[in-house]
């Protein structure tokens, strides 16, 4: 099953003119995601497709159905994406400091995350030196293969 922009611009101005909050779709190879942001009213798409390793998908965030806000790959972003599916944490431990905030310069190597597959704590490292953009994922919550995890700016 495919959806094409229209039915998904649709599908986002009933969302965001009902009480939902959250909404997957799954089918076959074509995924979508839509979180509303309960406090700013805002809706945020997360399209997924089951893809090969050297291919991963990126999150779309858009502010508004009716006008999409520049994505962060159309600004030149580089992901970082979740290698695996397991639980996202920003810190190496719950009482440490976080790896990374917005704002924070990476260098090439450094780690700014950690997804628990497992039991397994498997620390991600950033594929570029450059300043962290977004965390697209809130500490603790699950995440799948090839999920967009932050944008650096390199």
């Amino acid at each position: 099953m495919a959806i094409n922009f229209t039915e998904l611009r649709e599908l986002l101005g009933v969302i965001s003119q009902s009480n939902i909050t959250e909404f997957s779709l799954k089918s076959g190879d074509f995924e979508v995601s839509v979180r509303k942001d309960v406090m700013s009213g805002g809706v945020s798409v997360a399209p997924q497709a089951i893809a090969p390793p050297s291919s991963p998908v990126a999150s779309t965030p858009v502010n508004s159905p009716e006008v999409p806000a520049p994505s962060p790959a159309d600004q030149k972003w580089t992901a970082i994406v979740s290698p695996m599916v397991g639980t996202f944490y920003r810190a190496p431990a719950p009482d440490e400091p976080p790896f990374v905030e917005v704002g924070d310069a990476v260098s090439k190597g450094q780690g700014v995350c950690i997804i628990e597959a497992m039991k397994l704590m498997n620390e991600i490292e950033a594929e570029v030196a450059g300043q962290v953009m977004e965390i697209v994922v809130e500490n603790g919550e699950p995440v799948e293969y090839g999920q967009t995890l932050m944008w650096i700016k390199p």
